[in-house]
């Protein structure tokens, strides 16, 4: 390749914001620099013959612009601001950090419960945090799977409530929970605020790491019951001191030094780059992520550009120690835009080379399951094009673009629809869509699937936004209603098949046995196809069917707690006369078009409140 068509001609030697950016002037990278001009030079190759050591830049990159500013600090947010603005391909982006797994206490609460939330980022890098009111934050957590099997052993030491407020006032017993050890039912004043106290006092001090307490005091008291002979009860005291020892193991690695540190390791395949990050607080561990891009970066400039992003302004916090594999491009800027305190780590010997160590081990094997997942994905969609006859993708041709539609319904009430998106064998949410079917009345699936796929399609051709492919969740009959749609609308190039759940029937003594495979049908007069257990694209299809009526479920139940809210939200109207109304009229909108004689006539309901009702259902809804 020749020279890169831009220089560094005029270029100052003054901090600043510098822009790559392509012929049609889309901005391709964004970085910051101490020094404008020698940041754009380490660009050049050392060979001098002009070419950029980048591939993307070299290949792309038309010209670049600066931005000079009068400090670093300046530099460091201006290019945070044109990243969230421009939203370059070769910059990485976060998503806003929801990522802080936290437990919280209410203790504003008379009978307070463990809660699972997910704090901003304000509140990472403190083990233990004050929230707003009275109530206590421990955290963060490494993943959602760990914390709620600690917190399932935690219950089993200390038997709090985990039900909703709702459900515990209108107890009149108490439930399973507590007859298994796992609740202390409040609910039903088995046990007082007093006493109940005590167990929260025991779970905080469990969650703030503290168990020689609690391990004393289950040990003799399973040695007590083992010198009675009591031995099932000293049993059970052995497997709440198990699972209090688990309970606190689960809770992070320990290392040596009680030091706040975050250790980066990075892998690397291709163009893929995994960077792992390992959390310690107060020397535990709180969390453990791995960063998945798309990036010909090199290692220094994309654990710059990593950084700059997890520690930016309103970002998380830094700790006083950041372990890394290398040295970051610009590491002084860096360090200095981290602040005071902050300490960029290169170890080459003992806990912290320990520690990045287990972090590069974290990377690969998420690079190898990444890229497993992706070989896994392009032989589903190469079987999905053998199938149905799709020409093969040239490389700079878009992915299989995928839809999936499901009817959720409810005794044939509240009839809502879904569809969700995949391109390339992955999930594209941008394209996820919720219908309200407004044209059916009653159980009619065929009819809502028409109506739907009508509506998403005429929309599609306007927006110059069609799939390649449709999978109605479905047999013929439902395919037939899909296809008569697309036809209605004009959208002959759409390929529709329907995905038909495995049959099954049972044998003479009355036992389950499986009669078919999942089928696809391909067309509704032909006899579908089987679809062998254990490929690739078996799974495919079921994904995209399993995502697409957790979706349209999803959505169902939300319309339904609008349903039952807006009622509930009428003077008089409690559980007992919503469901009479429900029962009477079928929907809200049933409930809606009755008149008050016929509100009235209802057992429990009489004129007065029925005037109360007609006149509530007839003011607007309120917005969600």
């Amino acid at each position: 390749m020749s020279d890169p068509r831009w220089s560094l001609d005029g270029v100052p030697e003054r901090p600043g914001v510098y822009i790559f950016r392509d012929a049609a002037g889309a901005a391709l990278y964004i970085g910051k620099a101490a020094n404008l001009r020698a940041r754009l030079a380490s660009y050049r190759r050392p060979g001098g013959d002009g070419r950029l050591l980048i591939r993307f830049l070299e290949q792309q990159a038309a010209r670049v612009e600066t931005i000079v500013t009068r400090t670093e600090s300046e530099a460091l947010l201006l290019e945070d601001e044109l990243v969230k603005r421009d939203q370059p391909p070769h910059n990485i982006r976060l998503k806003d950090d929801k990522s802080f797994l936290m437990v919280r206490i209410d203790l504003d609460e008379r009978f307070p419960r463990l809660k699972l939330v997910r704090e901003h980022s304000p509140h990472a890098g403190k083990r233990v945090a004050k929230a707003p009111g009275r109530s206590r934050l421990f955290g963060p957590y490494a993943s959602t799977r760990a914390l709620r099997e600690m917190l399932s052993d935690l219950h089993r030491v200390v038997p709090l409530r985990d039900c909703t407020d709702s459900v515990m006032n209108h107890r009149t017993r108490p439930c399973l929970k507590h007859q298994i050890g796992l609740c202390a039912a409040p609910c039903t004043g088995l046990i007082d605020a007093g006493g109940y106290q005590l167990l929260i006092e025991r779970a905080v001090r469990v969650l703030e790491g503290d168990i020689d307490e609690l391990v004393g005091e289950f040990e003799s008291r399973m040695r007590a019951a083992s010198a009675e002979l009591a031995y099932e009860r000293a049993a059970q005291w052995r497997d709440r001191l198990a699972a209090l020892r688990q309970a606190s193991e689960r809770q992070g690695v320990k290392t040596r030094e009680s030091v706040d540190r975050d250790v980066f390791a990075l892998a690397r395949r291709a163009d893929r780059a995994v960077v792992h990050r390992l959390a310690f607080r107060a020397g535990r561990m709180t969390e453990s992520r791995a960063h998945t891009f798309k990036s010909e970066l090199p290692d220094e400039e994309l654990l710059h550009v990593m950084l700059s992003a997890i520690y930016a302004p309103g970002r998380a916090q830094p700790p006083r120690e950041l372990v890394l594999p290398c040295r970051p491009a610009e590491h002084e800027l860096l360090a200095r835009a981290l602040g005071a305190g902050v300490e960029l780590v290169v170890p080459t010997s003992g806990e912290r080379l320990r520690m990045l160590a287990l972090a590069g081990e974290n990377a690969r094997s998420e690079l190898e399951r990444t890229s497993a997942a992706d070989a896994a994905e392009g032989e589903a969609l190469a079987q999905l094009a053998a199938l149905l006859g799709f020409d093969a993708r040239e490389p700079d041709e878009p992915p299989l673009m995928l839809d999936c539609f499901d009817i959720s319904t409810f005794q044939g009430k509240e009839t809502v629809a879904a569809r969700v998106r995949f391109r390339g064998g992955i999930p594209d949410r941008a394209g996820y869509r919720r219908y309200q079917v407004k044209t059916v009345a009653g159980q009619d699936d065929f009819a809502a699937l028409r109506e739907v796929v009508t509506r998403a399609l005429r929309r599609g051709l306007a927006e110059e936004d069609l799939p390649d492919l449709i999978v109605i969740d479905g047999g013929a009959q439902q395919l037939a209603s899909a296809l008569t749609a697309r036809d209605e609308v004009g959208a002959w190039d759409v390929r529709m098949v329907g995905l038909a759940k495995a049959r099954a029937e049972r044998n003479v003594r009355g036992k389950r046995k499986e009669h078919s495979e999942e089928r696809v049908v391909l067309d509704p007069d032909q006899p579908p196809l089987e679809l062998a257990r254990h490929t690739t694209l078996r799974h495919l299809f079921e994904r995209l069917r399993d995502e697409a009526h957790r979706f349209a479920i999803t959505y169902h139940r939300k319309q339904r707690g609008k349903l039952e809210s807006r009622l509930d939200a009428i003077p008089g109207v409690g559980e007992a006369k919503r469901k009479t109304l429900l029962r009477a009229f079928g929907s809200l909108h049933g409930v809606k078009e009755a008149s008050v004689e016929q509100l009235a006539a209802l057992p429990g309901i009489g004129m007065e409140l029925a005037k109360v009702i007609v006149e509530h259902l007839q003011r607007p809804a309120p917005r969600a």
